[in-house]
This record gives C-alpha cells, structure tokens and sequence, in this order.
C-alpha cells in the first residue's frame, strides 16, 4: 500500500487561503443578493482579502497577482474613502 505524505500548509499558504476566501466570501454573499457592492462590509471584505491574497504573493514573490491584489486592494481603499466621503456629505447637507 502506497502512502503518499501530506504536505502541511506553510504560514504563506495561509495567509493566502484566507485572504482567497475572504475574496470568495464577499463575491458570493453578493451575488446571492446577500450583501450589496456598495456596503461597507463588501468594500471592507475585498479590502482585507485582497490584502492578504497580496502579502502572500508578495512573500512567494509572484509578480502577476502581487500586481492583481495589490490593484483590488487599492481599489477596495478608494471604494472605502468615497463611501465615506459621500456620507459625510450628506451629513453636512
């Protein structure tokens, strides 16, 4: 019988899991109508998940998805300040 060893997750392995699945979290409570684009808890979710997805590709040195989350990260940021922004526009109105 054949056993083949299980490789255990490094601690990169798991900050990009995490991150990977904040991603995927927030991208199916939105389509399932759960959670709106333009709520916080999705602005902040892309954030904190994009985040982490970069961080990991930042210490595996992988250039194509440090560009990519590095980019939803940004993006998720400004989505957070505009949000903000607006409300507080409101509010002085």
């Amino acid at each position: 019988m054949l056993i083949l060893p299980i490789k255990m997750m490094s601690t990169i392995d798991i900050i990009g899991f995490i991150g990977v699945s904040i991603l995927l979290i927030a991208f199916f409570l939105n389509i399932t109508n759960k959670i709106e684009k333009e709520s916080y808890l999705y602005l902040i979710m892309n954030f904190v998940g994009a985040a982490l997805a970069c961080l990991a590709s930042i210490l595996m040195n992988y250039l194509p998805f440090i560009i990519l989350e590095g980019s939803w990260t940004l993006l998720s940021f400004i989505g957070i300040i505009n949000k903000l922004n607006t409300k507080k526009e409101v509010n002085l109105k």
